[in-house]
């Protein structure tokens, strides 16, 4: 791909993620989605490889049903109450057909069976934007509309996230397949307390965000896509490899790092809310995906293959880590101590 399409490309993705952010009108908020989806379509499918084209095509159709039915709401609660204003969704159906859109946009359970399928037919960096920035108009729709949601279905669907990305993430050996599961688990966290307080959710998919993207860039640095790889990755690169295991302890949520912040922030929020039950479930859940980052983690620290593995060695080259990576892994880490003035500032 030539750096002008992919330029073109990039600045859709950023045109698309303005108009549905700042819209509050439906029709702009999807047409923003749609520039969003046509935007990444490319960027998706640009190795030309038959599982590339697959991953695209499961994208489109999942994202184009996802539209119609957002389109679908909009115009139901527009037919019911002649408001076309997001903030005014009132009608139940409205509602409700939003909240299963949504959903599927996002990859939430049990809409989740496309999200793992499409990460792993991309590339490192593509996987890193289907995760993080196609997830930030949705998840600013879901905040619009907050006071209008069922927060039963919410909870619900949140607990079967939680559930569903913990336990089909424990038996993966495809790195992108993982972080589709950790994806789902944490979407999981972020929606059972968007009802309750919403601007806890948008510290969680920030704080989420930049975990998640200091972990996918040190593994695209590292050019590792699946755990006998990572087996090998200490030898070429040990600091990196040291703060990568780090960063997977900060997402897993373990108490030190910046990751236990909006757990420990969201299971408060529940209590205060008499949802004890649904705070112990999350939690006790949340122990399945600890598992799979304590793999990658002793996977990328401690352990040597065992066996002669199929792929080639890579050359210990000492190629300087980029500021960006540096960056993001260090605020995934060690953000906990100012978590009061993050807190001031939502």
């Amino acid at each position: 791909m030539t750096p002008q399409a992919k330029l073109i490309f990039i600045a859709s993705l950023s045109l698309g993620t303005t108009i549905t952010i700042t819209s509050n009108h439906w029709i702009t908020a999807w047409a923003g989605l749609e520039i969003n989806t046509l935007a990444i379509l490319p960027l998706i499918s640009k190795s030309h490889h038959p599982r590339a084209i697959e991953a695209a095509t499961k994208y489109f159709l999942v994202q184009a049903t996802a539209s119609a039915l957002v389109l679908f709401s909009g115009t139901t609660n527009a037919w019911y109450t002649g408001q076309w204003d997001i903030t005014q969704l009132t009608h139940p159906m409205s509602c409700l057909i939003l909240t299963s859109a949504i959903a599927m946009k996002l990859g939430l359970a049990p809409f989740h069976f496309w999200f793992p399928e499409v990460l792993q037919g991309t590339s490192l960096v593509t996987s890193l934007l289907l995760s993080t920035v196609m997830k930030f108009p949705p998840i600013t729709l879901l905040y619009l509309t907050s006071h209008s949601l069922n927060p039963i279905l919410l909870t619900t669907m949140a607990v079967l996230s939680t559930a569903i990305g913990g336990w089909m993430g424990l038996n993966q050996t495809q790195i992108r397949k993982i972080m589709a599961f950790s994806s789902i688990s944490h979407l999981g966290w972020m929606s059972i307390i968007i009802v309750y307080n919403p601007k806890l959710t948008l510290l969680n998919f920030y704080l989420y965000t930049m975990m998640t993207a200091a972990t996918f860039l040190t593994l695209n640095f590292m050019k590792v896509l699946k755990l006998s790889t990572l087996m090998t990755a200490w030898a070429k690169a040990p600091s990196l490899s040291a703060m990568l295991m780090l960063t997977m302890l900060s997402l897993a949520g373990l108490p030190p790092l910046t990751g236990f912040l909006p757990k420990w922030l969201i299971i408060q929020e529940l209590t205060k809310q008499d949802m004890v039950p649904a705070a112990m479930a999350l939690s006790l859940l949340s122990l399945l995906g600890l598992f799979f980052y304590l793999r990658l983690a002793y996977c990328a620290t401690i352990t040597l293959p065992p066996h002669t593995t199929n792929h080639m060695k890579q050359w210990h080259i000492n190629k300087p880590v980029p500021a960006s990576i540096a960056t993001l892994t260090v605020m995934s880490t060690l953000l906990l101590p100012i978590s009061p003035m993050i807190l001031t500032a939502v």
